[in-house]
């Protein structure tokens, strides 16, 4: 997650009004009442949609909707994690990356935002590129705890191996996502296993107040794991991909076969392998390897996860809890349409029920009053007892379909624009004047500095361009 943004320019005040007798608090009491209750309510299925794929250095294709599943007549899902391997890393392209977004992730945001997903974490390691929407309802119950990067090329020195990892809490729940890529080639298997497993044991998070990785509830760990098929020699893999008998080719699979001896590699669990394996092609084509090396096809893309391990009864006088963290996997499917790279993309979707342990957000937000273009305007806020804020801590006003966290259109600090505290509800102004009229509807974020993340999101209205209206009572509404 980014950093705060730049603070408003020097000079500018807030409106010369104040709260009076306590109305505009206590009006939020009673909205606190009404509408906090638009995210306390429990979240009984959440799906997520995986994508991972090796793009050989190519741009993103004109359409990405079979891989996003955007071509689902019921688009039901809340969130997205991408990850890719082998993104054009050559200086000029990185040096770009670095002033502007890189173009797939630029892609990503341009179709997600418009269906309310919003670019939540992102992190990259020159080739690897790891990315985590989420639907804005979601935002106030997704901590980014922790971004990091794991080289393993060059014993170590080099990024062009290894892993880039997410640490969040999703709903109160300690989650990892892992995105990597592993030594290629059939005889580098011992390697690719050595690199899984230091992989693993540099997610360490020293000083923070996190568990280990395998306390974790749920860890998502995927990319191209370069894994090759044993034994079995190019004509007899070849037929079988063209029989669509798979079942001999999982026998020799190198993934398989170290799962079956390594007793933490067992507990990462994988969907059938129902699909053609998604390398090696040659490119613009759904023909596998025609030049001179012809190499073997394999899955060398996969989608692992490990759930947290349950503590063990002690019959007769104990018995375990109630599961309250459960996934069930939906699809697991590779997407041969896609000929930019020698790799296939390979996506889940998982449905994820849990019983949250965070219900409610740690800021309730409320506009007050009728927005207008002309005025400056109040929002008001609650904080739960156990949240500390910080004078870095910003409310960010955002049309809905923001693309990401730093896609205002205008914030304030919320110390700096305060204007009434009172028995842990508070009020902050925003000046209007700079925003442009329009007919979209807009949020409020409120971010947090300390946790860096959204911990309170308001519902959609709109901003009026003409003078305060009131309702048949007197009282200025809020137009929501």
């Amino acid at each position: 997650m980014s950093a705060a943004p730049v603070p408003p320019a020097v000079g500018s005040c807030g409106p010369a009004w104040r709260s009076q007798n306590g109305v505009e608090i206590s009006c939020f009491r009673n909205k606190v009442r009404r509408k906090g209750l638009w995210f306390s309510a429990p979240v009984p299925i959440t799906s997520i949609h995986v994508v991972t794929w090796n793009v050989a250095s190519a741009a993103p294709p004109l359409d990405l909707g079979d891989l996003l599943q955007l071509n689902k007549d019921n688009l039901n899902l809340d969130m997205y994690v991408i990850g890719l391997q082998e993104m054009n890393c050559g200086i000029m392209s990185l040096l770009s990356d670095t002033a502007f977004e890189d173009p797939w992730s630029s892609f990503f945001m341009d179709v997600l935002s418009p269906l309310s997903f919003v670019k939540v974490s992102s992190i990259r390691m020159q080739g690897l590129l790891l990315l985590f929407f989420a639907k804005h309802q979601h935002l106030p119950f997704v901590q980014i705890l922790s971004t990091k990067s794991t080289p393993t090329g060059l014993f170590g020195y080099w990024g062009n191996k290894g892993g880039v990892t997410i640490c969040l809490k999703l709903y109160g729940y300690y989650v990892s996502i892992i995105n990597c890529h592993l030594p290629p080639h059939m005889a580098n298997n011992d390697q690719r296993l050595e690199h899984f497993d230091r992989i693993l044991e540099m997610q360490n998070f020293e000083g923070q107040d996190i568990p280990n990785i395998l306390e974790h509830d749920f860890i998502l760990w995927f990319g191209d794991m370069n894994f090759r098929i044993d034994d079995f020699g190019l004509h007899f893999v070849r037929e079988s991909i063209k029989n669509r008998c798979y079942s001999d080719l999982w026998e020799k699979d190198q993934l398989s076969i170290a799962k079956r001896h390594d007793p933490l590699l067992r507990e990462f669990q994988e969907g059938p392998l129902l699909f053609p394996p998604t390398y090696k092609f040659d490119k613009n084509s759904n023909n596998y390897d025609t030049s001179e090396k012809k190499r073997k096809p394999a899955w060398t893309d996969r989608i692992l996860w490990r759930l947290k391990r349950q503590p063990q009864a002690n019959p007769p006088t104990q018995r375990l809890p109630a599961p309250h963290f459960c996934l069930s996997l939906r699809s697991y499917v590779s997407h041969m349409m896609y000929c930019i790279s020698d790799h296939k993309p390979v996506t889940s979707t998982f449905d994820l029920e849990l019983k949250p342990l965070a219900s409610a957000p740690l800021i309730t937000l409320i506009p007050e009053g009728l927005w207008t273009m002309e005025n400056d305007m109040l929002v008001s806020y609650s904080l739960t007892p156990d949240f500390l804020s910080s004078p870095w801590d910003w409310i960010g006003l955002y049309k809905v379909g923001l693309r990401h966290i730093n896609d205002y259109v205008s914030y304030v600090w919320v110390r700096d624009n305060q204007v009434s505290f009172s028995d842990g509800l508070s009020q902050v102004y925003f000046n209007t004047s700079n925003i442009p009229e329009t007919e979209d509807q807009f949020l409020l974020c409120y971010y947090s500095n300390s946790l860096h993340s959204v911990v309170g999101i308001s519902k959609p209205f709109k901003i009026q361009p003409g003078s305060l209206a009131e309702d048949p009572l007197g009282e200025a509404q809020p137009h929501l």
